[in-house]
């Protein structure tokens, strides 16, 4: 039985008349077969000046400083509500290379693919990959392809890295950080982890829970391009949630971190499903979120601006850097209550990214 698939965009690319339904080890191979499969597929959908050269690596010319990351995508199911894993392997690198204060510019793209996977199950991701770096304004200019044998992987994995150049008025690091600064969340938590557990758990809802996979680098390029400076710090909080990335920079930088509950955003549906699942939404994975520490002073005007971007438009002040309790995280609840919190122990939900 086929994988059920999901949309979220209004967009297609018709697959070509191929004459092989699945992809075989074959495809691994580097000749005729492995031939067939790019050309019917990654070059023409991804073409680009640099890619079309085919060349073993990219030749590109970038001065100035850069920012540079690689991840790697093993997330079960590979089409999820909101997306699939190729929208998330551009997204996930491209928001990493934004969380530094850049402009993602290349990306390489590279799959390990178990036998047996259907090629228009290959073509949908494809197509998703194409239609994420087209938004994000990123280009695909390098890559490899593997095959495993059936049993040897889980349907397809993604490694993506990318380059960009950091914008002269960035200076994000967690060093910038100190008393007083706001701390800023720039939309609702957990989507992205519970669409996930949605479908693994068969779980039925008024209606549907979709991933908030999406890029980021517009959005932090022009609040950037505003507040300079005192913007301290962007991270984006995917495994482990909001709670662990707080403790962990709470850790790194010895500072005390207040937070307030009834200051988080979260869809509903989103909070009900964790209530049922016995999950705690902090600690849930998101891909289309961000955190931002900015200076106290420019935070009502930061999250203003912030409220009037698509991806910002239920940001709120989640919390403040203090100079009481270093290096922990408090967090007040909603009834007036407060604890500590922890990075999570273990792995709350495997294979979510």
């Amino acid at each position: 039985m086929s994988e059920k698939k999901f949309v979220k965009m209004n967009v297609s690319c018709p697959m070509p008349k191929l004459d092989f339904d699945v992809i075989t080890l074959g495809h691994g191979s580097g000749g005729v077969l492995t031939n067939k499969l790019l050309d019917s597929g990654v070059f023409d959908l991804l073409s680009n000046d640099i890619l079309d050269e085919r060349s073993d690596g990219a030749h590109i010319e970038m001065t100035g400083k850069l920012a540079f990351s690689t991840d790697s995508f093993i997330i079960s199911p590979i089409f999820f509500p909101g997306g699939n894993i190729g929208e998330l392997a551009v997204n996930g690198t491209v928001n990493d290379i934004a969380m530094c204060g850049a402009s993602p510019k290349y990306l390489s793209l590279s799959f390990i693919i178990e036998e047996g996977l259907k090629m228009t199950e290959f073509w949908e991701i494809l197509t998703a990959i194409k239609f994420a770096c087209e938004k994000a304004g990123v280009q695909v200019v390098t890559g490899d392809t593997k095959v495993v044998e059936k049993g040897k992987g889980d349907k397809i994995f993604i490694n993506t890295t990318g380059i960009g150049h950091i914008h002269p008025k960035a200076n994000i690091s967690e060093r910038n950080i100190k008393t007083g600064d706001k701390i800023i969340l720039s939309g609702n938590i957990a989507s992205h982890g519970m669409a996930i557990m949605s479908v693994r758990e068969g779980l039925e809802f008024e209606s549907e829970i979709l991933s908030d996979s999406t890029n980021l680098n517009h959005t932090t390029i022009s609040l950037i391009e505003k507040f300079g400076n005192d913007i301290h710090l962007f991270t984006d909080p995917t495994r482990g949630g909001v709670a662990t990335v707080l403790k962990e920079i709470a850790n790194a930088t010895k500072i005390g971190i207040e937070l307030k509950q009834r200051n988080f955003p979260i869809d509903n549906q989103v909070e009900g499903a964790c209530e049922l699942l016995g999950l705690d939404p902090l600690y849930v994975a998101n891909e289309g979120l961000f955190l931002s520490f900015v200076d106290g002073s420019i935070a009502d005007e930061f999250l203003a601006h912030l409220n009037a971007d698509e991806n910002g438009k239920n940001a709120t002040i989640i919390g403040e850097v203090v100079a009481e309790h270093p290096k922990q995280v408090i967090l007040e609840s909603s009834i007036g209550g407060k604890r500590v919190i922890s990075m999570l122990p273990g792995e709350q939900l495997p294979r979510i990214c």
